[in-house]
């Protein structure tokens, strides 16, 4: 295994690790109506992505899959759909259960996120040259913005 794929799983403990944390300290689920809203969409989200992408769609390293570049469903909006469900969940879920040990804990959802999104993107623009372009016209997380 590759030294970026290595990284990669080190990205996918990191917030698995956070996230088991949030729950076990209380700070992901909330009876908060606003939050709930927010996770069951982010839920969706991550459902969509699922379908969409296909039998592909998870692996423990970052890879770059064989079956061509997936642009559509959510794909035509967020080049990292599933990442950007679990952060949007976990900041929606610390928000609904401020302290700032969920913060900092949301914080490392994010980092793990944001390591295996700069791991994939180097392997996929490898595979799939046409990436780059995809890249300069799709945001990575927040729709329009980042």
């Amino acid at each position: 295994m590759t030294p970026l794929k290595w990284f990669s799983v080190a990205g996918y403990v990191i917030m698995v690790i956070a996230l088991v944390a949030l729950i076990y300290l209380g700070g992901l689920f909330s009876t908060s109506i606003p939050v709930i809203v927010i996770q069951v969409l982010s839920a969706s989200l991550m459902v969509w992505a699922r379908i969409t992408f296909g039998s592909r769609s998870f692996h423990y390293a970052a890879n770059a899959t064989k079956g061509g570049l997936v642009t559509t469903g959510p794909y035509r909006y967020v080049r990292h759909p599933i990442y950007a469900s679990i952060i949007y969940f976990a900041v929606a879920g610390v928000a609904g259960n401020w302290s700032l040990t969920n913060a900092l804990l949301a914080g490392v959802v994010c980092a793990g996120a944001a390591i295996r999104i700069f791991c994939e993107e180097r392997l996929i623009v490898v595979e799939y040259p046409e990436y780059t372009e995809y890249a300069s016209r799709t945001r990575r997380v927040l729709p329009f913005i980042l």
